[in-house]
């Protein structure tokens, strides 16, 4: 079966090496703390805020080994008083864990995202 795994993060700069290394660090958790086999990922959508335009964060799957998964990135909707300089991510995997077992990861200041998780 398939299931979604959510996550975001925050970087402080629009800088193409903290949205890359951010980035790693989220998918990188994802992936931990879901105990998943990276062959078993499908795809990963990405967005960003507006602010944020200087890499494709999906640059940093493809730097941790995501070679064959499908990825696409997108700007999030500029939303008044929505949460600046914010990376989010879907992961959808092929896994046999119940949903209610999945852990979505939220870091740095995109916990404000999902406080019932923190």
């Amino acid at each position: 079966m398939v299931r979604a795994i959510r996550g975001a993060t925050t970087v402080l700069n629009n800088d193409k090496v903290e949205i890359i290394n951010e980035t790693k660090k989220l998918l990188n958790e994802i992936i931990e703390k879901n105990n998943i086999e990276k062959d078993d990922i499908i795809s990963i959508i990405f967005t960003a805020t507006k602010d944020l335009n200087a890499t494709f964060p999906a640059v940093a799957a493809r730097e941790i080994g995501l070679n064959d998964v499908a990825l696409m990135c997108m700007n999030e909707i500029d939303v008044p008083d929505g949460l600046k300089k914010c990376i989010r991510v879907m992961l959808h995997i092929n896994t046999n864990v119940d949903k209610d077992d999945i852990r979505h990861i939220y870091l740095n200041e995109s916990k404000v995202l999902r406080p019932d998780l923190n």
